[in-house]
């Protein structure tokens, strides 16, 4: 795959996702990816980003301040 900022290639990698959401933080760690090897853009596949948001939802539901979630255990 090739980054969509710069061209270069991309290799797979892990990543944390941060969400703020007025005054809610969602960080959900080891998020697999897409990672730029020349400018480090991530880029997620579509089922990452499908499952990141039911996360998100999800976290939203419990209103805590900060939620960390590990993203290989949501799933």
């Amino acid at each position: 795959m090739k980054c969509q900022v710069c061209g270069a290639a991309t290799e797979k990698g892990l990543t944390t996702s941060v969400t703020d959401l007025s005054g809610c933080l969602i960080i959900v760690r080891n998020v697999p990816c897409y990672k730029c090897s020349e400018c480090n853009e991530v880029i997620y596949s579509a089922d990452v980003v499908q499952h990141l948001e039911n996360i998100i939802e999800a976290a939203k539901k419990l209103m805590q301040e900060v939620s960390i979630i590990d993203y290989s255990q949501a799933a």
